[in-house]
């Protein structure tokens, strides 16, 4: 099993930033990949992005390209993901998953899920 804690969320004001954080612990193994999804209330669980800890990365949601940014500490064996210009249509519940070696947008993909952090833009 691979448990995942993530961190980091809050209210932030339109124009600002957020660093979410996911900490990987128990069984996890160099192919793992790390990917963040979010839902906003009422929508589908919508993909970000994701990445391999050798630092192979999927393209970006198209909505949040030139605002958010994924990067990895393999040491720590947690990810983050960058929150800049923040949009009140990024408000969300943002997850963090992991699959053991499927590098992939679709959620039925990954097979751990951290416990959500809520992230909220004000207007």
């Amino acid at each position: 099993q691979v448990q995942l804690v993530e961190s980091g969320g809050g209210l932030v004001q339109a124009g600002g930033s957020l660093r979410l954080s996911c900490a990987a612990s128990g069984r996890t193994s160099s192919n793992d990949v790390m990917g963040w999804f979010r839902q906003a209330p009422g929508k589908e669980r919508e993909f970000v992005v994701a990445t391999r800890w050798s630092g192979i990365r999927t393209p970006y949601l198209d909505s949040v390209k030139g605002r958010f940014t994924m990067s990895r500490d393999n040491a720590k064996k947690t990810v983050y993901l960058q929150m800049d210009n923040l949009k009140p249509e990024d408000t969300a519940v943002y997850y963090c998953a992991a699959n053991k070696g499927l590098l992939s947008s679709t959620s039925s993909s990954y097979n751990y899920w951290g416990q959500g952090t809520q992230v909220t833009v004000s207007s």
